[in-house]
């Protein structure tokens, strides 16, 4: 999934040495479940040592950090070990009120959840800050869980760069170029690595964290990509699961990891970028970008023509505008100050678009490392299209009707046709009725990044399971947001272990006030803690 990275997209079918368990839980007779099991006993026998945090997560004193060791290679658990590096706020409660540790993974691949714990000093986490330790951390390649870099961080933030909506062939070229090179740069900072991150690997990783954390069973809440390999645990340790949050569940399909998948989320965001125009227009004597999504459109498409002429800033060109905008179709909270810098730009004023969209040296390294890993982990997950006609193809074809997103989805993800690692046969997700605990997904109605058909997919292969769905939004991540009625459910499950019978709905959140520049000193920030 492409600029926020919060799931992703790849293609077909290829064997693999690591090959999906059945649903009754991990074949005992593969290497890599001996090594899982192995892993974990050792985990248990030496706990995580926290202690004081190192100062470059700026963690507040309330949060301890740890860390874990599992094995590259699963097959080999003597063998080479990393460290992930976690990080724990203890439960606030009374002792007998403790329930274990809650684990939160916040999708990526390559996004680390370390500053989880801080959610506990907020009102909303508090029954369950009080129940619970909350654990975040970094998954393999991750930050400093063993970082992977597959480029020079300068060159990946290199601006300002283009965003045609419907490349030349001469353009293709150039990204069929720096896809191979990069895929090549992955394969030569990596090595023998480089086949080991895979969410079977992140899956396996999570038991081992488990058992570090001292908790028979785990009790975990992942969103975007973190349901994915959460479904992938539920499929290979259905037996060490207490209770398990999906939240924006991407579609587990084995025949949708990850090309499909990924052509489907270009189609859903031209509507969630509709959704977004429509309110800026009904906000036109705010903004006066338009009267109707039409109007608000051609309004974004000169604000693109003059920043191809003239970058803002001489950093913030057509690309620096898409990957900025973009962010509006996960979460609407960005709509208002995404509205604002359209409008100033057009009025002369590029300074709120600037401090929006251009590159921030500051971030450049871990911006890398995570399309990195996100990279290494979707190629390796499955097989992708390795002639680029089919990618010419079917993009082009749904460019025609979905032009905002399509293209440069595909660029994002193109390394994966030049992989040079082996790729894998997706795990058949599933789960035998009465297997599992009662499982708790969370999805909105117009959720582009992980499209809605993806959590009956997840519920119809999740035997047991309750889905959540709010209606009419499209916010990605909905626990922890403004839905109080989304996070009822949440709380009631996690505390108290009720569900509903098998689905309910919630009315959708409040739409985004408008706000003007000088209003917005007014407006509390957007948070940068979890939108579960």
């Amino acid at each position: 999934m492409r600029a926020v990275a919060l799931y992703g997209t790849l293609g077909s079918l290829v064997l693999s040495a690591l090959v999906a368990a059945p649903a009754g839980g991990a074949d005992p007779l593969t290497a890599e479940a001996r090594g899982v099991e192995a892993a974990a006993q050792r985990a248990a026998a030496a706990p995580i040592a926290f202690g004081r945090c190192p100062a470059q997560e700026s963690l507040p004193a309330s949060v301890q950090c740890g860390t874990v060791r599992v094995p590259l290679d699963y097959a080999h658990p003597t063998g080479r070990q990393i460290g992930l590096t976690v990080s724990r706020s203890r439960a606030s409660g009374k002792p007998a009120e403790r329930q274990g540790a809650l684990v939160f993974n916040p999708g990526g691949p390559g996004a680390s959840s370390m500053y989880f714990p801080m959610v506990a000093e907020l009102p909303d986490w508090k029954r369950l800050a009080g129940a619970y330790d909350l654990v975040g951390y970094s998954p393999r390649g991750v930050a400093r869980s063993a970082p992977l870099s597959c480029q020079d961080p300068g060159d990946f933030a290199k601006a300002p760069t283009q965003s045609p909506s419907h490349p030349s062939a001469s353009y293709k070229r150039e990204r069929i170029a720096q896809a191979k090179a990069y895929a090549q740069g992955c394969a030569r900072n990596a090595g023998d690595a480089l086949r080991f991150y895979t969410s079977i690997n992140n899956a396996r990783d999570l038991d081992v964290l488990r058992a570090a954390l001292g908790e028979k069973k785990l009790t975990f809440m992942g969103a975007s990509y973190g349901t994915y390999f959460g479904a992938v645990y539920a499929t290979l340790f259905p037996s060490h699961i207490r209770r398990m949050v999906f939240d924006s569940a991407v579609d587990p399909d084995p025949d949708q990891i990850w090309y499909r998948n990924n052509l489907d989320q270009s189609l859903a965001f031209e509507r969630r970028w509709e959704d977004f125009r429509t309110w800026v227009a009904k906000h036109d004597d705010v903004y006066h970008l338009g009267q109707s999504a039409d109007e608000v459109l051609e309004s974004y498409e000169k604000v693109r023509a003059r920043l191809t002429r003239e970058p803002a800033g001489g950093t913030v060109g057509p690309a620096q505008l898409q990957a900025a905008v973009l962010k509006a179709g996960y979460y609407d909270d960005y709509w208002a100050s995404r509205a604002t810098a359209l409008s100033e730009y057009l009025k002369g004023n590029a300074e709120p678009l600037v401090q929006q969209a251009a590159p921030r040296p500051e971030s450049a390294r871990d911006d890398e490392n995570g399309n990195a890993v996100y990279t290494a982990v979707e190629c390796n997950d499955a097989a992708w299209p390795r002639d680029f006609a089919t990618w010419d193809h079917d993009n082009t074809a749904i460019a025609r009707v979905a032009p905002f997103e399509t293209w440069d989805n595909a660029w994002m993800n193109l390394p994966c046709a030049y992989w040079p690692a082996p790729q894998q046969k997706p795990v058949d997700v599933r789960a035998e009725k009465g297997a599992l605990p009662p499982t708790l997904i969370l999805a909105a109605e117009r959720d582009a990044a992980t499209p809605y058909p993806g959590a009956v997919e997840l519920q119809r292969r999740l035997p047991g399971s309750v889905l959540i769905t709010e209606k009419k939004a499209g916010t990605h991540g909905i626990a922890g947001g403004a839905n109080a009625c989304v996070n009822g459910y949440v709380e009631d499950y996690l505390v108290n272990g009720r569900t509903p019978v098998r689905r309910a709905s919630c009315a959708p959140h409040p739409e985004p006030n408008p706000v003007s520049l000088d209003e917005r000193s007014a407006v509390r920030p957007q948070h940068v803690l979890p939108a579960l």
